[in-house]
């Protein structure tokens, strides 16, 4: 994660049917992919998708030699393993503590109760968007809460697959925003409005980010992240990660694209806003913090970053060792006469 690895392999197949085969095992990974979809849910859990990825990966260089699948695989596997025990840990969170709700009600109703008639801008946005059947903007909901948990993996993916060295500067500052909201998470334990809701802090909120999907009669497709919903601690929400992670992707991108895609990837995040204030898993002051995060994350990860290199100019490496001197040439003595 420190050194810079070379970049694996992207050059085409030289076999003349490389491109047949990549779209025919391309084909293979979305057929299965589609299947284990609709019969037990979208890949939600990190090392669920990491299988996912990892396939998908193993199907676009399918010409390629086992031990460079397996490198992929060797890299990875701490990432998973950092995940899961970020996930179990989040579990512990709360501490058998009352979580803090009323200071997140409080700041969103001071923020934007003059426009929404002093109600905090979930059960607003309810108000008006919720109703029984469900419309466009619940489908688009669903979506937009579903690439929470592949696009960031996704990226890393690519990133690995072209530029080893700009994946190990992806997964430090990653890695930090995750470590950054874990610790949070035990320091200042807070829940949702749905959570609120169901305490009797707010007014009804229903916990709608998962219902889009029944639009079009995938009533399974969400059954692993409801599971998740159900087994997830309550009380992980300050800061949002959710946000984090979608403005940590664009920014990482932001300067190698094109001005013009700007507003494309900007709106990432702020739809993923939308959709966590308006799905009741997020206050708008969950989502200023993590935002806040990421500004930290790369300022932080950067820093140390430039001090390391620092570091290693004035510190060469011990290996690095000067070639023995020369003995000193002896001067002949002058002869007796």
């Amino acid at each position: 994660m420190t050194d810079p690895q070379p970049p694996a392999r992207t050059d085409p197949p030289a076999s003349a049917d490389g491109g047949r085969r990549r779209v025919v095992a391309m084909s293979v990974w979305a057929a299965a992919f589609l299947a284990a979809w609709l019969a037990i849910g979208l890949p939600t859990d990190p090392t669920y998708a990491f299988v996912w990825i990892w396939a998908a990966t193993i199907a676009w260089n399918s010409d390629r030699p086992w031990r460079s699948h397996l490198r992929f695989a060797r890299d990875w596997v701490p990432v998973v393993l950092l995940f899961v025990v970020y996930n179990l840990s989040r579990g512990f969170a709360d501490n058998g503590a009352t979580p803090h709700a009323m200071e997140l009600i409080v700041a969103d109703r001071f923020m934007f109760g003059w426009a929404t008639g002093g109600e905090v801008p979930t059960v607003w946005l309810q108000q008006h968007l919720y109703h029984p059947q469900v419309h466009w903007w619940d489908i688009a909901a669903s979506w937009v809460y579903f690439s929470h948990f592949v696009v960031t993996l996704t990226a890393a993916a690519v990133l690995w697959l072209r530029d080893r060295h700009r994946w190990a500067a992806y997964m430090r500052r990653w890695g930090f925003l995750c470590a950054a909201g874990l610790v949070t998470y035990f320091i200042y334990p807070a829940a949702p409005p749905w959570w609120a809701a169901q305490n009797g802090l707010l007014t009804e909120v229903a916990r709608i980010s998962t219902r889009g999907w029944k639009a079009f009669g995938m009533h399974g497709a969400g059954n692993v992240l409801n599971a998740g919903q159900i087994a997830s601690n309550p009380v992980a929400a300050m800061p949002s990660l959710h946000t984090a992670w979608a403005l940590f992707v664009v920014l990482f991108f932001l300067t190698a694209t094109r001005r013009r895609w700007w507003p494309l990837l900007l709106a990432y995040p702020l739809a993923m806003t939308f959709t966590l204030v308006y799905s009741g898993e997020h206050y708008v002051i969950d989502v200023l913090v993590g935002w806040a995060y990421v500004g930290l994350t790369f300022l932080v990860v950067g820093l140390a970053e430039r001090g390391w290199v620092a570091w290693r100019a004035r510190h060469p490496k011990a290996d690095a060792e000067p070639a023995p001197s020369q003995p000193p040439k002896q001067t002949p003595a002058p002869a007796d006469h």
